[in-house]
Protein backbone atom coordinates (compact mmCIF):
# COMPACT_ATOMS: atom_id res chain seq x y z
CA UNK A 1 0.00 0.00 0.00
CA UNK A 2 2.77 0.16 0.87
CA UNK A 3 1.40 -0.33 -0.96
CA UNK A 4 -0.97 -2.42 1.14
CA UNK A 5 0.06 -5.66 0.97
CA UNK A 6 -1.04 -6.84 4.54
CA UNK A 7 -4.02 -7.90 5.21
CA UNK A 8 -6.88 -6.10 6.87
CA UNK A 9 -7.01 -6.99 10.50
CA UNK A 10 -9.43 -9.43 11.91
CA UNK A 11 -9.59 -10.96 8.72
CA UNK A 12 -9.09 -14.45 8.35
CA UNK A 13 -10.29 -17.38 6.05
CA UNK A 14 -13.58 -19.26 6.69
CA UNK A 15 -11.76 -22.72 6.27
CA UNK A 16 -8.16 -23.51 4.85
CA UNK A 17 -8.57 -26.12 2.25
CA UNK A 18 -5.61 -24.66 0.23
CA UNK A 19 -2.62 -22.86 1.94
CA UNK A 20 -0.53 -23.68 -0.53
CA UNK A 21 -2.56 -21.96 -2.80
CA UNK A 22 -3.05 -19.00 -0.25
CA UNK A 23 1.32 -18.68 0.26
CA UNK A 24 1.18 -18.44 -3.97
CA UNK A 25 -1.52 -15.98 -4.52
CA UNK A 26 -0.10 -13.79 -2.04
CA UNK A 27 3.31 -13.94 -3.11
CA UNK A 28 2.06 -12.94 -6.33
CA UNK A 29 0.90 -10.10 -4.52
CA UNK A 30 3.25 -9.11 -2.82
CA UNK A 31 5.79 -9.10 -6.18
CA UNK A 32 3.38 -7.21 -8.22
CA UNK A 33 3.54 -4.66 -5.45
CA UNK A 34 7.00 -4.73 -4.88
CA UNK A 35 7.25 -4.45 -8.61
CA UNK A 36 4.42 -1.32 -9.00
CA UNK A 37 7.66 0.42 -6.52
CA UNK A 38 9.65 0.60 -9.41
CA UNK A 39 6.81 1.46 -12.13
CA UNK A 40 5.74 4.11 -10.09
CA UNK A 41 9.25 5.90 -9.21
CA UNK A 42 9.51 5.46 -12.87
CA UNK A 43 6.49 7.86 -13.72
CA UNK A 44 7.59 10.47 -11.13
CA UNK A 45 11.21 10.69 -12.74
CA UNK A 46 9.50 11.77 -16.17
CA UNK A 47 7.90 14.77 -13.71
CA UNK A 48 4.72 13.81 -12.78
CA UNK A 49 3.82 15.22 -9.52
CA UNK A 50 3.57 12.85 -6.24
CA UNK A 51 -0.03 14.27 -5.50
CA UNK A 52 -1.04 13.57 -9.52
CA UNK A 53 0.05 10.22 -9.01
CA UNK A 54 -1.77 9.39 -6.09
CA UNK A 55 -5.03 10.61 -7.78
CA UNK A 56 -4.73 8.77 -10.66
CA UNK A 57 -4.32 6.01 -8.71
CA UNK A 58 -6.77 5.76 -6.38
CA UNK A 59 -9.30 7.49 -8.94
CA UNK A 60 -8.46 4.50 -11.14
CA UNK A 61 -8.98 1.86 -8.72
CA UNK A 62 -12.34 3.30 -7.29
CA UNK A 63 -13.74 3.24 -10.61
CA UNK A 64 -12.48 -0.26 -11.14
CA UNK A 65 -13.62 -1.47 -7.83
CA UNK A 66 -17.09 -0.04 -7.90
CA UNK A 67 -17.72 -1.84 -11.28
CA UNK A 68 -16.99 -4.81 -9.55
CA UNK A 69 -19.11 -4.00 -6.32
CA UNK A 70 -21.75 -3.26 -8.34
CA UNK A 71 -21.86 -6.46 -10.53
CA UNK A 72 -21.21 -8.71 -7.40
CA UNK A 73 -22.08 -6.97 -4.61
CA UNK A 74 -24.61 -4.59 -5.33
CA UNK A 75 -25.95 -4.39 -1.65
CA UNK A 76 -22.42 -3.22 -0.68
CA UNK A 77 -23.12 -0.38 -2.46
CA UNK A 78 -25.46 1.03 0.28
CA UNK A 79 -23.99 3.51 2.77
CA UNK A 80 -25.28 3.76 6.25
CA UNK A 81 -24.68 7.51 8.19
CA UNK A 82 -22.86 5.73 11.11
CA UNK A 83 -19.88 4.69 8.79
CA UNK A 84 -19.30 7.58 7.33
CA UNK A 85 -17.12 9.52 9.14
CA UNK A 86 -14.69 6.27 9.77
CA UNK A 87 -15.31 5.15 6.14
CA UNK A 88 -13.11 9.28 5.67
CA UNK A 89 -10.98 9.04 7.60
CA UNK A 90 -9.82 5.64 6.64
CA UNK A 91 -9.74 6.58 3.15
CA UNK A 92 -8.23 10.10 3.58
CA UNK A 93 -5.82 9.62 6.12
CA UNK A 94 -5.26 5.69 5.56
CA UNK A 95 -5.13 5.64 1.88
CA UNK A 96 -4.71 8.94 0.45
CA UNK A 97 -1.63 9.84 3.09
CA UNK A 98 0.08 6.42 2.82
CA UNK A 99 0.23 6.53 -0.96
CA UNK A 100 1.01 9.99 -1.17
CA UNK A 101 3.93 9.73 0.76
CA UNK A 102 5.08 6.85 -0.01
CA UNK A 103 5.32 8.19 -3.61
CA UNK A 104 7.57 11.11 -1.86
CA UNK A 105 9.56 8.91 -0.43
CA UNK A 106 10.37 6.35 -3.43
CA UNK A 107 11.08 10.07 -5.32
CA UNK A 108 13.99 10.58 -3.04
CA UNK A 109 14.91 7.07 -1.56
CA UNK A 110 16.16 3.73 -2.89
CA UNK A 111 12.45 1.85 -3.13
CA UNK A 112 13.62 -0.83 -0.58
CA UNK A 113 14.65 1.49 2.46
CA UNK A 114 11.51 3.69 1.96
CA UNK A 115 9.56 0.68 1.65
CA UNK A 116 11.45 -0.97 5.11
CA UNK A 117 10.79 2.49 6.73
CA UNK A 118 6.81 2.20 5.47
CA UNK A 119 7.04 -1.40 7.22
CA UNK A 120 7.58 -0.54 10.74
CA UNK A 121 3.80 0.25 10.61
CA UNK A 122 2.79 -2.89 12.42
CA UNK A 123 4.99 -1.86 15.84
CA UNK A 124 3.23 1.54 15.55
CA UNK A 125 -0.24 0.00 15.84
CA UNK A 126 1.11 -2.32 18.27
CA UNK A 127 2.52 0.60 20.51
CA UNK A 128 -1.04 2.22 19.86
CA UNK A 129 -2.73 -1.00 21.39
CA UNK A 130 -0.47 -0.79 24.50
CA UNK A 131 -0.60 2.80 25.68
CA UNK A 132 -3.56 4.15 24.00
CA UNK A 133 -6.12 1.45 24.00
CA UNK A 134 -4.67 -0.37 27.30
CA UNK A 135 -3.86 -3.60 25.44
CA UNK A 136 -1.18 -4.96 26.80
CA UNK A 137 1.31 -5.68 24.29
CA UNK A 138 3.81 -8.98 24.91
CA UNK A 139 7.19 -8.50 25.56
CA UNK A 140 8.38 -9.39 22.59
CA UNK A 141 6.86 -6.42 21.01
CA UNK A 142 9.78 -4.11 22.68
CA UNK A 143 11.96 -6.38 21.51
CA UNK A 144 10.67 -5.72 18.18
CA UNK A 145 10.20 -2.34 18.73
CA UNK A 146 14.13 -2.37 19.54
CA UNK A 147 15.35 -3.97 16.82
CA UNK A 148 13.57 -1.99 14.14
CA UNK A 149 15.06 1.40 15.55
CA UNK A 150 18.21 -0.27 15.78
CA UNK A 151 18.03 -1.90 12.34
CA UNK A 152 17.02 1.75 10.80
CA UNK A 153 20.12 3.38 12.06
CA UNK A 154 22.08 0.82 10.35
CA UNK A 155 20.17 1.44 7.18
CA UNK A 156 20.73 5.21 7.82
CA UNK A 157 24.30 4.68 8.99
CA UNK A 158 23.77 7.58 11.65
CA UNK A 159 27.34 6.89 12.58
CA UNK A 160 28.50 8.93 9.56
CA UNK A 161 26.28 12.23 10.17
CA UNK A 162 22.93 10.37 8.16
CA UNK A 163 23.55 9.43 4.61
CA UNK A 164 19.49 9.12 3.59
CA UNK A 165 17.87 12.04 2.48
CA UNK A 166 15.89 13.58 5.07
CA UNK A 167 12.79 14.65 3.28
CA UNK A 168 12.33 10.98 1.85
CA UNK A 169 13.07 9.57 5.56
CA UNK A 170 10.47 11.89 7.15
CA UNK A 171 8.22 11.14 4.30
CA UNK A 172 8.65 7.58 4.60
CA UNK A 173 7.53 7.61 8.40
CA UNK A 174 4.73 9.75 7.45
CA UNK A 175 3.92 6.35 5.62
CA UNK A 176 4.33 4.42 7.96
CA UNK A 177 1.89 6.19 10.39
CA UNK A 178 -0.51 6.70 7.80
CA UNK A 179 -0.11 2.93 7.15
CA UNK A 180 -0.99 2.29 10.92
CA UNK A 181 -3.93 4.48 10.67
CA UNK A 182 -5.13 2.53 7.87
CA UNK A 183 -4.87 -0.79 10.18
CA UNK A 184 -6.48 1.13 12.83
CA UNK A 185 -9.37 2.06 10.97
CA UNK A 186 -9.92 -0.93 9.13
CA UNK A 187 -10.00 -2.69 12.33
CA UNK A 188 -12.90 -0.52 13.28
CA UNK A 189 -14.84 -1.59 10.09
CA UNK A 190 -14.52 -5.03 10.50
CA UNK A 191 -15.22 -5.54 14.25
CA UNK A 192 -18.46 -3.35 13.73
CA UNK A 193 -22.01 -5.24 14.59
CA UNK A 194 -22.47 -5.03 10.32
CA UNK A 195 -18.81 -5.19 9.12
CA UNK A 196 -18.15 -4.84 5.66
CA UNK A 197 -15.93 -7.28 3.87
CA UNK A 198 -12.47 -6.22 2.38
CA UNK A 199 -13.48 -5.52 -1.21
CA UNK A 200 -16.40 -2.72 -0.53
CA UNK A 201 -14.11 -1.53 2.26
CA UNK A 202 -11.49 -1.13 0.44
CA UNK A 203 -13.66 0.43 -2.54
CA UNK A 204 -15.17 3.07 -0.02
CA UNK A 205 -12.06 3.92 0.93
CA UNK A 206 -10.67 4.72 -2.38
CA UNK A 207 -13.88 6.77 -3.35
CA UNK A 208 -12.94 8.77 -0.42
CA UNK A 209 -9.82 8.95 -1.52
CA UNK A 210 -10.81 10.15 -5.02
CA UNK A 211 -13.02 12.91 -3.46
CA UNK A 212 -10.46 14.64 -1.53
CA UNK A 213 -8.05 14.93 -4.40
CA UNK A 214 -11.07 15.94 -6.58
CA UNK A 215 -10.84 18.83 -3.87
CA UNK A 216 -7.50 19.63 -3.70
CA UNK A 217 -6.28 19.02 -7.10
CA UNK A 218 -9.36 19.44 -9.67
CA UNK A 219 -8.96 17.44 -12.69
CA UNK A 220 -9.52 20.27 -14.75
CA UNK A 221 -6.26 21.39 -13.95
CA UNK A 222 -4.43 17.90 -14.41
CA UNK A 223 -1.47 17.20 -16.50
CA UNK A 224 -2.55 15.15 -19.12
CA UNK A 225 0.63 15.95 -21.25
CA UNK A 226 2.03 14.20 -19.00
CA UNK A 227 1.02 10.78 -19.98
CA UNK A 228 1.98 11.84 -23.27
CA UNK A 229 5.66 11.18 -23.21
CA UNK A 230 7.74 7.92 -23.39
CA UNK A 231 9.87 6.75 -20.73
CA UNK A 232 12.85 4.48 -20.83
CA UNK A 233 11.86 1.52 -17.95
CA UNK A 234 14.71 -0.66 -17.02
CA UNK A 235 17.79 2.12 -17.13
CA UNK A 236 19.93 3.24 -20.04
CA UNK A 237 19.23 -0.25 -22.07
CA UNK A 238 15.57 -0.49 -21.30
CA UNK A 239 12.47 -0.74 -23.07
CA UNK A 240 10.90 2.91 -24.04
CA UNK A 241 7.42 2.92 -23.32
CA UNK A 242 4.31 5.89 -23.10
CA UNK A 243 4.02 6.64 -19.75
CA UNK A 244 0.47 6.34 -19.99
CA UNK A 245 1.01 2.58 -20.15
CA UNK A 246 3.28 2.37 -17.20
CA UNK A 247 0.49 4.63 -15.63
CA UNK A 248 -2.24 2.02 -16.32
CA UNK A 249 -0.17 -0.35 -15.01
CA UNK A 250 -0.05 1.52 -11.11
CA UNK A 251 -3.39 1.33 -11.57
CA UNK A 252 -4.36 -1.93 -13.04
CA UNK A 253 -1.25 -4.53 -11.78
CA UNK A 254 -0.07 -2.65 -8.96
CA UNK A 255 -3.48 -2.23 -7.20
CA UNK A 256 -6.71 -3.75 -8.35
CA UNK A 257 -5.33 -7.32 -9.20
CA UNK A 258 -2.78 -7.64 -6.31
CA UNK A 259 -5.29 -6.52 -4.00
CA UNK A 260 -7.89 -8.79 -5.61
CA UNK A 261 -4.90 -11.72 -5.09
CA UNK A 262 -4.87 -10.97 -1.31
CA UNK A 263 -8.75 -11.00 -0.66
CA UNK A 264 -8.52 -14.54 -2.39
CA UNK A 265 -5.82 -15.43 -0.77
CA UNK A 266 -7.50 -15.29 2.92
CA UNK A 267 -9.66 -17.47 1.90
CA UNK A 268 -6.80 -19.65 2.64
CA UNK A 269 -4.44 -18.38 5.18
CA UNK A 270 -4.82 -16.51 8.66
CA UNK A 271 -3.61 -12.91 8.87
CA UNK A 272 -0.87 -14.09 10.58
CA UNK A 273 0.49 -16.67 7.73
CA UNK A 274 -0.15 -13.84 5.49
CA UNK A 275 1.98 -11.43 7.36
CA UNK A 276 5.35 -13.38 7.02
CA UNK A 277 4.60 -13.57 2.84
CA UNK A 278 3.94 -9.51 3.08
CA UNK A 279 7.46 -9.14 4.82
CA UNK A 280 9.05 -10.53 1.26
CA UNK A 281 7.50 -7.05 -0.47
CA UNK A 282 10.69 -4.90 0.59
CA UNK A 283 13.06 -8.04 0.03
CA UNK A 284 11.22 -8.34 -4.02
CA UNK A 285 11.13 -4.28 -4.51
CA UNK A 286 14.94 -4.02 -3.29
CA UNK A 287 15.79 -6.89 -6.02
CA UNK A 288 13.58 -5.27 -9.07
CA UNK A 289 14.80 -1.93 -8.18
CA UNK A 290 18.52 -2.72 -8.64
CA UNK A 291 17.90 -4.89 -11.57
CA UNK A 292 15.66 -2.38 -13.69
CA UNK A 293 17.23 1.24 -11.48
CA UNK A 294 20.14 0.47 -10.97
CA UNK A 295 19.49 1.35 -7.05
CA UNK A 296 22.51 -0.79 -4.83
CA UNK A 297 22.53 -0.76 -1.01
CA UNK A 298 25.76 -1.52 0.79
CA UNK A 299 26.29 -4.40 2.50
CA UNK A 300 26.03 -2.45 5.66
CA UNK A 301 21.99 -1.27 4.65
CA UNK A 302 21.15 -4.84 3.89
CA UNK A 303 22.16 -6.61 7.42
CA UNK A 304 20.06 -3.17 8.45
CA UNK A 305 17.22 -4.02 6.93
CA UNK A 306 17.35 -7.85 7.71
CA UNK A 307 17.00 -6.55 11.05
CA UNK A 308 14.24 -4.00 10.75
CA UNK A 309 12.25 -6.60 8.75
CA UNK A 310 13.19 -9.63 12.11
CA UNK A 311 11.59 -6.75 14.15
CA UNK A 312 8.24 -6.36 11.71
CA UNK A 313 8.39 -10.06 11.45
CA UNK A 314 8.08 -10.59 15.58
CA UNK A 315 5.63 -7.88 15.99
CA UNK A 316 2.95 -9.43 13.56
CA UNK A 317 3.37 -12.59 14.95
CA UNK A 318 2.83 -11.29 18.60
CA UNK A 319 -0.50 -10.22 17.29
Amino acid sequence: MTDLAEPLPGVAPAHRTHPARGYALYLVAATLFAFNGTVAKSVLLTGMEATRLSQLRVTGAALLLLVAVAVWRPDALRLRRAELVILAAYGILGITASQFLYFVAIGRLPIGLALLIEFTAPIMVAVWFHFVLGHRARPVVWVALAMALGGLAVVAQVWEGFVLDPLGVAAAAGAAVALAVYYLTADVQVRRPHPRDPVSLTMWGMVAATLFWAVVAPWWTFPWDALAGSVRFGGGGGSLLPTWVLAAWVVVMGTVVPFSLVVISMQHLRASQASVVGMTEPIIATFIAWIALGEVLTQMQLAGAVIVLGGVLLAERSR
